[in-house]
């Protein structure tokens, strides 16, 4: 079944396995939704909660999320075909994105504390003013990101490409951490 331009305002429940084409949802609480195997194309979520919701196999295909809470959401699950997401004002505590492509994804005040970012592509992708506290960068490919209003994170330059990323001078501590340099 396909959904086309939709607006859905404090639904509580989805269909599994549908499409929605160019639909909004609002104020919608999808926490611990069966959001598996649906597919999203060029939708939008504002003020919605999706904390928790099973997203096996769900299609994210540019989707735009703001304002809303995602804590727990595991990405990684998602269907990676044409995978493209963007993230305004959002809670991301804890969520995965492990393994995922997110070439120019844009992060903009965003919390991402914990957030799995393990051997995810995230060239060029902008985090814009976001606390990434104890969010887990390994073998991730940060080429050409843009971290330099980003605090909070720690980066280790030996193990995470970071050729052509920015980051400004209040950063460099966060990059530097493993060497136990006291930086005053």
């Amino acid at each position: 079944m396909t959904i086309h331009d939709t607006v859905f305002e404090k639904v509580s429940n989805l269909e599994a396995a549908t499409r929605y084409e160019e639909c909004r949802f609002v104020n919608c609480d999808l926490a611990y939704a069966k959001l598996n195997s649906c597919l999203f194309i060029d939708c939008e979520f504002e003020q919605c909660n999706l904390s928790l919701a099973n997203t096996a196999e769900m299609g994210l295909q540019g989707v735009v999320f703001k304002d809303c809470k995602l804590m727990g959401l595991d990405f990684s699950k998602c269907r990676s075909f044409g995978f493209k997401v963007s993230f305004m004002r959002c809670n991301m505590e804890t969520t995965s994105f492990h393994k995922c492509k997110l070439k120019g994804t844009d992060f903009v005040s965003c919390i991402l504390k914990g957030t799995d970012f393990a051997e995810c592509d995230l060239t060029n992708a902008n985090f814009d003013n976001c606390d990434l506290e104890g969010a887990i960068f390994d073998r991730t490919t940060l080429k050409g990101a843009d971290l330099r209003t980003a605090y909070n994170f720690i980066i280790n330059p030996e193990v995470n490409p970071i050729k052509k990323a920015r980051f400004s001078t209040h950063g460099l501590s966060g990059l530097l951490v493993q060497y136990g340099i006291i930086i005053e």
